[in-house]
């Protein structure tokens, strides 16, 4: 079994964030560039699956849509254990043009899991991940936070309210991950970093897709504001202002 692992490169998430002057695009002038912290929880879960020797997971593969700037990242990937990279070679415009370069890359490979974070830290979409699955025509399961094999049996956890449902599913499919499908991201070792450098990482040309959201302008959020202390004898003072200016009571 093969394991494909959808990565974003995302903005490292201490970046301080900046727009162009007219604020129509992303200032990413000096941006550190990171995996996107779910899609690292999946990559994490990804080799521990295939490290057990009871699991027949033979290759984990790991894609992304950008252009080479997002290099960096997949060699990142590699070094944490990734067998090798694919780079579909477009900028990222929207949720269905990623899924349908991802969903191609899909295709092409014989991958019984795909792995993908439930969202990207930068634009919190959670839309990629079903959309793979319904261009491919494959299941999905979402808020999964447990995967193991049983054999050819793949059983999934998912958060649900009052607590975990467990449903099994057959391969090919989508899995959308989230917080707890694995306990800590894993940190790539100096061996792996080195090892990195001589594993494959190919290029691959964008196929046609339809892009359905254009952008016409970013703000900041307003400046939160200043906070304001109240003797702790006041009760009244402290009441008046939690009913009328933070309307939380």
């Amino acid at each position: 079994m093969r394991i494909l692992v959808c990565i974003s490169n995302v903005p490292d998430t201490t970046t301080k964030v900046k727009f162009s002057t007219d604020n129509t695009s992303f200032d990413d002038g000096g941006v550190q560039w990171i995996i996107n912290p779910w899609d690292e929880l999946a990559l994490t879960r990804a080799m521990e699956l295939k490290e057990d020797a009871s699991n027949p997971v033979s290759n984990v593969t790991v894609v992304t849509v950008g252009s080479a700037a997002a290099e960096p990242t997949l060699r990142k990937a590699l070094a944490i254990g990734a067998d090798d990279a694919i780079r579909v070679d477009a900028v990222s415009t929207d949720a269905h043009f990623v899924a349908s370069q991802l969903a191609t890359v899909a295709a092409s490979g014989d991958f019984g899991v795909i792995l993908c974070g439930i969202e990207s830290s930068d634009y919190n979409g959670s839309a990629v991940g079903g959309m793979i699955s319904e261009i491919m025509g494959i299941p999905s399961v979402s808020a999964v936070s447990g995967l193991k094999l049983e054999g050819e049996e793949v059983l999934l956890s998912r958060d649900i309210d009052g607590g975990k449902e467990e449903v099994s599913v057959p391969a090919p499919f989508v899995a959308v991950v989230q917080k707890g499908i694995a306990k800590e991201p894993r940190i790539a070792a100096m061996r792996g970093i080195m090892m990195a450098r001589k594993k494959p990482l190919q290029v691959v040309a964008a196929a046609d897709a339809e892009t359905f959201t254009t952008y016409q302008a970013f703000a900041m959020p307003e400046p939160k504001a200043p906070c304001k202390m109240v003797d702790a004898d006041n009760v009244k003072e402290l009441v008046n202002l939690l009913q009328n200016e933070a309307k939380v009571l």
